[in-house]
């Protein structure tokens, strides 16, 4: 269904299945325990569906996934950093087996790359992805996993750790950019594979950079529960090493991993869990007592406030989000978490009916960004509802930014 209900709000999207399903409105109304006269002003944009928890109600209810909701996952550009050859080279990686299993591996007289090589490849599509260059991560990410497979199957037992290591993290590459994408499937597998192999790595940051990278694949796909005990069970893995002498990147790590279980347990409407998650993120802010970015988390006191204020929007707790946004300096981070904090301050505002504020932000961010706000779905969907809604003559900004992301 990829592109066919692209140009479509939410509501509209829950409209077009609904109908697909031949299903009545009090139906679907009733299924996801609202009144009619609900579903029908959703399905006319008079109300926005902006939790992800409603919207995992509906999907529920249409056997659809979330991403067939939100407009996932998008068509991505062709540039000149991603090439013509996009996801489908990544696809073809996760499921080349000569890759992945060393029996079936047939490489011929080719030599493996250096673990060196590899390392550096990956630090580059990392720092690529922290600038917000999809297109870049997506063209190059085939080619390092590619690498680090060889690699990693070609490392002698002194290498072995620092082999699997790297191979967790160059799967991890590859989620950061499925997931941004709407790729969850796809994202999945390269979590788990990356787990794996982040497990004989013997590396207890690199396995806590895989066990939120796998969190974050799990609740992407809607299984926001699962996040949650997911980000529990891995962090009971994890506490007896993050003690007063842990490393930087370790907390750094573990901190984050909260962050993710935060967002996912707003998103299951589990305020007691998301309550506590951001406590223990913000304590392991403290013990670094600055912003950071080991192993590429951006970690410290400004990502916990924006992930504070992305999960009271998820929880419903708007004003609060409103209050908080401006509070929020950002302009230290890598310009993903820049422009991640714009978009949720853009749909804060836009809860409270300041749209004009709402789009300058996001035209803002664009200018920092315009990779991201044009895969984005919650930016994407902002735009659409201030189409949708806009009374009187749309300014020039508005149809030109929806010009750009592809909407008119």
């Amino acid at each position: 269904m990829r592109g066919m209900t692209e140009t479509m709000t939410v509501g509209e999207r829950v409209a077009f299945y609904r109908r697909r399903r031949g299903m009545a409105q009090v139906v679907l109304a009733g299924l996801v325990t609202r009144t009619e006269d609900w579903l029908s002003r959703v399905e006319n944009n008079k109300i926005e569906l902006d939790r992800l928890s409603v919207i995992r109600s509906l999907a529920d209810a249409l056997d659809v996934t979330i991403g067939d909701l939100v407009a996932e996952p998008a068509l991505l550009d062709w540039t000149a950093d991603s090439g013509v050859r996009t996801v489908p080279a990544l696809r073809a990686v996760l499921m080349n087996y000569g890759l992945a299993i060393p029996a079936l591996a047939d490489d011929g007289d080719e030599a493996p790359p250096s673990l060196d090589d590899v390392q550096q490849d990956i630090s580059e599509v990392f720092d690529a992805y922290q600038a917000s260059r999809y297109g870049y991560v997506t063209g190059r990410a085939p080619l390092v996993l590619s690498a680090a497979l060889r690699a990693a199957r070609s490392a002698g037992a002194e290498d072995s750790n620092r082999a699997n290591a790297l191979l967790a993290l160059a799967y991890q590459s590859a989620v950061s950019v499925l997931t941004k994408l709407g790729e969850t499937d796809l994202a999945w597998i390269a979590s788990e594979r990356g787990l794996h192999a982040a497990e004989e790595a013997n590396n207890p940051v690199v396995l806590g950079s895989l066990f939120r990278c796998v969190a974050h694949a799990v609740h992407s796909t809607g299984r926001f529960q699962d996040g949650v005990r997911l980000v529990q069970a891995a962090a009971n893995v994890l506490e007896p090493q993050v003690g007063s002498r842990a490393e930087d990147a370790l907390i750094s790590v573990y901190g984050t991993l909260f962050l993710t279980g935060a967002v996912a347990a707003a998103r299951a409407d589990d305020r007691q869990s998301a309550t506590t998650f951001l406590a223990e993120a913000a304590d392991c802010a403290g013990r670094l007592g600055r912003d950071a970015n080991s192993m590429w988390t951006a970690f410290g006191p400004t990502n916990v406030a924006i992930h504070r204020m992305t999960a009271a929007m998820e929880l419903g707790d708007v004003q609060i989000a409103v209050d908080l946004a401006p509070r929020i300096d950002a302009t230290a981070l890598p310009t993903e978490r820049r422009v991640r904090h714009a978009i949720e301050t853009a749909r804060a505002y836009t809860a409270r009916n300041r749209r004009d504020d709402a789009l300058g932000v996001l035209l803002d961010a664009e200018q920092l960004a315009p990779e991201q706000i044009r895969h984005h779905a919650i930016s994407r969907q902002l735009v659409l509802s201030w189409l949708r809604n806009h009374r009187g003559a749309r300014s020039a900004a508005l149809e030109q930014l929806a010009g750009r992301l592809r909407l008119v």
